[in-house]
């Protein structure tokens, strides 16, 4: 997966890849790449150097992610050569029923406050992976999201943006203005000095109890209290039943003799795969990274996100019909639905919200191991909510995933898990060793993101790099219920190729230039070269993002 065509001369790229023969680290937020490179510099491992960028990116970009969110996680573990899967996102809670919201006026679930947010899993996702995989305690791992937390951070030019953007919702709460306001209300701006000392105490006793503290100790009954009192439905029961699920042999097909990983349901990252499997019978190597190409991943994302507002839920309540739709006969015949000369309008069945703030990173040490990890609020500052004392900002998971419509493949239920644009991948090839580790935030756009950049890798010769600076495009709409009766669209970003929009446009798509994070998403990545043992780390420029190594 190293470049096989010569990069442009001159500025072609804003960046060049990061290589290193040890540890890298690629985050959307520099002090979390720099946290977990010190990790592996002091000799932990990947799953080490994961929880320390984790805690660190929720400090530093709280609006995207932190201990109030949920997360998935691909884990690769090179003494067995094993790809494992985390998930870990909050059950609906007992009372939450159709009826419950109706009985109090509500025709949909409210998407801000104490009822929007789901119970909150990454914590339980980061024990997750030390208990199994780490060789570090929680205690030093947490350090520097404590210290952060505690002293400051300055913001940077983008997370400026973000509090700019949701000052409003951030003011409905006293709890959560009095930490993302200033004294006067005006939001914070780029460079000046955030200090969240209830955040930073919150950490510490984490860091000393670990996963237990947050779920079933005084400060889980603090969380589980105060949240009832201000309106939530969970039971400080059912905040300590939570845990995280970390399992073997995520869901994974052949793509261009590697194999993609992606977690199972209720990650919708299903859809990255029945697209793989639909585009792995074209030649678009053949065809070039220009307008025959595009147009056909154009219309197999339509195709699939088709299937996944149909059919596919939480596996626990949904009989969701995975195994067929990624059998090569449900390719085939998606693939026989794609007219190559003109576009085709899809029906896309109502569904549920996106996520479209949320934080990736990925991680590989010197020994191989690899973390691909996605936490995330939901919305931007999640539901606005942060718990009073504990400077946790709870996600909005409840409000933003589910529905009230009978009948529908996300409609509430007690216990339910909604269905998440969250997704992760990573590759191997034909000996189980690690290829390439990726991810990015953007919603309904992290499919179509990654499937553009394992194209541009895989079909393209690109280098990582490469790959994700290319001009990008988003299909729309997609899963969020706010947007179903939007026309079919392709969104691209103004740097696309002119002949390219005039040649979709050609074929009956219509194209729209857009400016807007949630289109290009903010990918980060680490490719291995399993003869060399070079890592090549690469980070997108639209973002913050940095990539470290050592």
């Amino acid at each position: 997966m190293t470049s096989q065509r010569p990069l442009p001369i001159g500025g072609g790229l804003s960046r060049s890849p990061v290589r290193t023969l040890n540890g890298a680290v690629a985050s959307a937020v520099p002090l979390a790449a720099s946290a977990g490179v010190h990790v592996l510099k002091g000799g932990g491992n990947a799953f080490d150097a994961a929880v320390a960028v984790a805690a660190v990116e929720g400090v530093c970009n709280p609006g995207m992610c932190g201990l109030g969110g949920e997360a998935f996680a691909l884990l690769y573990e090179a003494r067995t050569s094993k790809v494992y899967g985390l998930v870990s996102v909050g059950a609906a809670a007992q009372k939450a029923t159709p009826e419950w919201f109706q009985s109090q006026g509500h025709n949909t679930i409210p998407a801000w406050g104490p009822l929007s947010a789901a119970l909150p899993g990454e914590l339980a996702a980061l024990e997750a992976i030390l208990r199994r995989f780490g060789t570090r305690p929680m205690s030093e791992l947490l350090e520097p999201a404590v210290r952060y937390a505690e002293k400051g951070v300055a913001l940077s030019d983008q997370v400026a943006v973000l509090f700019y953007q949701s000052k409003e919702a951030i003011a409905r709460f006293p709890s959560s203005a009095r930490i993302y306001l200033k004294a006067d209300g005006s939001p914070y701006r780029s460079g000046e000095v955030l200090v969240q000392r209830d955040l930073a105490r919150s950490l510490r006793r984490v860091a000393q109890g670990g996963a237990d503290e947050f779920y079933r100790g005084e400060l889980g009954k603090t969380i589980a209290s105060v949240w009832a009192r201000d309106g939530g439905l969970y039971t400080a029961a059912e905040l300590s039943a939570h845990q995280a699920d970390l399992y073997e042999d995520p869901l994974s097909v052949s793509y261009r003799g590697l194999r993609v990983h992606e977690p199972k349901l209720p990650s919708q990252g299903i859809m990255l795969l029945e697209m793989l499997n639909v585009l792995g019978g074209f030649d678009l190597a053949a065809l070039g990274p220009g307008v025959e190409a595009t147009h056909l991943m154009v219309e197999a994302k339509k195709l699939t996100f088709a299937d996944r507002n149909a059919h596919l839920g939480d596996p626990r309540f949904v009989d969701a019909p995975v195994e067929r739709l990624l059998s090569p006969e449900h390719a085939e015949a998606l693939r026989g639905r794609i007219d190559p000369a003109r576009a085709a309008e899809v029906a896309m069945a109502p569904s549920t919200g996106s996520d479209t703030h949320t934080s990736s990173f990925v991680v590989v040490d010197a020994g191989g191991n690899a973390v691909s990890f996605i936490h995330s609020n939901s919305n931007v500052f999640g539901s606005g909510y942060v718990v009073e004392g504990t400077g946790i900002l709870l996600n909005n998971r409840i409000g933003r995933g589910f529905t009230l419509q009978p009948g529908h493949p996300n409609v509430i239920a007690p216990g339910k898990r909604t269905m998440h644009t969250l997704t992760c991948f990573l590759l191997t090839d034909e000996r189980g060793r690690l290829r390439l580790a990726g991810g990015t935030p953007g919603g309904d756009s992290q499919t179509q993101t990654g499937l553009q950049v394992l194209a541009n890798i895989l079909d393209f010769g690109m280098n990582v790099q490469e790959a994700i600076e290319m001009p990008r495009w988003a299909s729309v709409p997609g899963t969020d219920p706010a947007s179903m009766s939007r026309p079919v669209q392709v969104l691209v970003e103004p740097e696309m190729p002119a002949s390219l929009v005039r040649g979709l446009a050609a074929k009956g798509h219509v194209v729209v230039p857009h400016r807007d994070p949630v289109v290009p998403g903010n990918f980060q990545v680490i490719a291995v070269d399993p003869e060399t043992g070079v890592r090549t780390a690469a980070s997108d420029p639209r973002g913050d993002g940095h990539a470290a190594a050592y």
